[in-house]
């Protein structure tokens, strides 16, 4: 059963490397000639931008709530997490209102300066490739100062005094002993940080940048190529393997282990005078542009325009997102839980193997899984259409393609890893001596799985809920390509209002999705600050 499921979450992306091997004619030829390399140009340099933005913000962030001690640091600890809320389309949509050329920030500068019209003064234009990669930049850097922290916190204080009784400064303690050891949880966050930029799609979209998520879309509807977007598909997800190996590669070049258990809290770097102001703004510049810019702008817009107040509309997108987070969160669980328990109880390699095939899908953009899900259920609907025609003369239409019952397994695709994670994480921590306990008592595997192992797991199994319903609330791309007509989500119409310039109409669905993105930041902190006394 286990290696079933694993075989089925792991089916779309199958399809799309499938499609490798199909011609999609001219169209391919035509792609490869005029927009590919741009494809390609465009999201090496997102990649490099975001990457070096998010490890610089998240690093330097880390280090200073972490190993420092200056005048608000311990609330700077929590409020560096909340840009992670906000999905970056959000921030894409509220800059663009702000910066362009009729937002206020141009019309106080030329209110100022006396200018009259664009040619007198020079900006710098939003919707650019450099633009998307700051608002990334502003949204990702969590995953990293996340990470980041948590390997700051759980240095061996030994190594760290052993460092100052040698003479180090903070610098040199920093560079030689704190980045090194931290390393390995730098480079995972990186590379998240670099999945999540190449599976945006409002974001690169609404500022006219040109990658592979837009042409994925571009290329399935504008053209009406479903084989050549799961070929361009296919590419992306070259992308993505590369990442993987990346980390991987780094994570081995770079083993690096405590030789002390010593876990104490070591002795904070005290700032004060200009170093404190300094450590400061770094640590306020990221949470002012990337949370507190975007929810001002959002609440002013909520309540003092009339357009932007509460319509029976926006009860319906709520309902619709809730219903399908929810029901999703539900499956992930219970998935994961089957997938996790099926692991420990059979080592074998084959089992090792399904179940990390299956948990790829977070690395997998969700415009990719979209494609690779609609190929074959298209040709499934088919085969059942032109059976039941030919022998009971019945039109059954679409059965599957672009139904709830789609748009939820592309979900369980793209988020089970989320789950898998915290569930095996605490399934991990149960004892085995408790499973042979409760054999020698009669219990059978599921029996035992039901009433003994999950009363012990209730957190994780939360946990992982928790993250799947926020996760499932923001997604975009697949939901954007896969939902029934006339089924919109929160995150649709935000998307849909914005692109109609309709701002001001999308804030109150935006601030709904932004509340709702706050439940992990919170959970995260508290987990956070209770690392030292677990």
């Amino acid at each position: 059963m286990t290696l079933a499921i694993a075989a089925l979450i792991a089916l779309p992306i199958f399809s799309v490397l499938g499609s490798v091997f199909t011609d999609s004619g001219e169209i391919w030829r035509h792609l490869v000639d005029t927009v590919l390399g741009r494809y390609v140009f465009n999201s090496l340099w997102l990649m490099l931008g975001v990457g070096v933005g998010v490890t610089v913000v998240g690093v330097a962030t880390a280090w200073l709530v972490t190993m420092c001690r200056f005048r608000g640091q311990s609330f700077w600890e929590v409020l560096l997490l909340l840009p992670l809320a906000a999905p970056a389309y959000l921030l894409a949509y509220i800059y663009t209102d702000i910066l362009d050329y009729f937002g206020w920030v141009q019309r106080f500068l030329r209110l100022i300066f006396g200018w009259q019209s664009a040619q007198d003064y020079w900006f710098p234009e939003v919707r650019s490739l450099g633009g998307a990669i700051i608002m990334l930049i502003l949204v990702l850097y969590p995953y990293v100062y996340l990470l980041a922290r948590v390997a700051f916190l759980e240095q061996s204080v030994t190594t760290l005094e052993a460092s100052r009784a040698l003479g180090c400064g903070p610098w040199k303690s920093f560079w030689a002993i704190a980045l090194p050891l931290a390393r390995p949880a730098i480079t995972a966050g990186l590379a998240l940080a670099l999945m999540e930029t190449l599976n945006d799609f409002g974001t690169v979209q609404y500022f006219g940048v040109e990658t592979f998520t837009t042409g994925i879309y571009r290329t399935w509807f504008g053209l009406g190529a479903p084989q050549a977007a799961a070929q361009l598909a296919a590419v992306l997800m070259l992308f993505i393997a590369g990442l993987l190996v990346l980390e991987k590669w780094s994570r081995h070049q770079a083993q690096y282990y405590q030789t002390s258990n010593n876990y104490d809290k070591p002795q904070a770097y005290e700032l004060q005078g200009w170093r404190a102001g300094i450590a400061t703004l770094t640590c306020g510049i990221p949470v002012f542009f990337g949370f507190v810019v975007p929810v001002g702008t959002l609440l002013e817009m909520a309540f003092n325009r009339p357009q932007a107040r509460f319509r029976t509309q926006f009860w319906e997108f709520a309902q619709h997102s809730f219903v399908l987070a929810s029901v999703t969160a539900i499956l992930a669980v219970a998935i994961a839980l089957i997938l996790a328990y099926g692991q420990r109880l059979n080592h074998s390699l084959w089992m090792a193997l399904g179940v990390r095939i299956a948990s790829l899908g977070y690395a997998i953009p969700g415009s990719v899984i979209a494609v690779g899900i609609l190929i074959p259920m298209g040709k499934l609907d088919n085969a059942i259409a032109n059976f039941f025609q030919a022998q009971f003369n019945i039109s059954t239409g679409l059965l599957l393609s672009g139904t709830i019952t789609a748009l939820v397994f592309a979900y369980l695709v793209r988020f089970l890893a989320v789950s898998f994670g915290a569930v095996e994480t605490s399934l991990g921590k149960i004892k085995p001596t408790l499973d042979d306990a409760s054999r020698s008592l009669g219990y059978t595997p599921i029996r035992t799985l039901v009433s003994v192992h999950t009363p012990l797991m209730w957190s994780g199994l939360l946990t992982a809920a928790m993250l799947v319903f926020v996760d499932v609330m923001k997604e975009l791309p697949a939901t954007l390509v896969i939902r029934p007509f006339n089924f919109d989500t929160l995150a649709v119409k935000v998307y849909q209002y914005a692109s109609d310039e309709r701002l001001v109409e999308a804030s109150v669905p935006a601030l709904a999705i932004l509340a709702v993105g706050l439940i992990p930041v919170i959970f995260l902190s508290w987990r956070i600050a209770h690392v030292r006394n677990e």
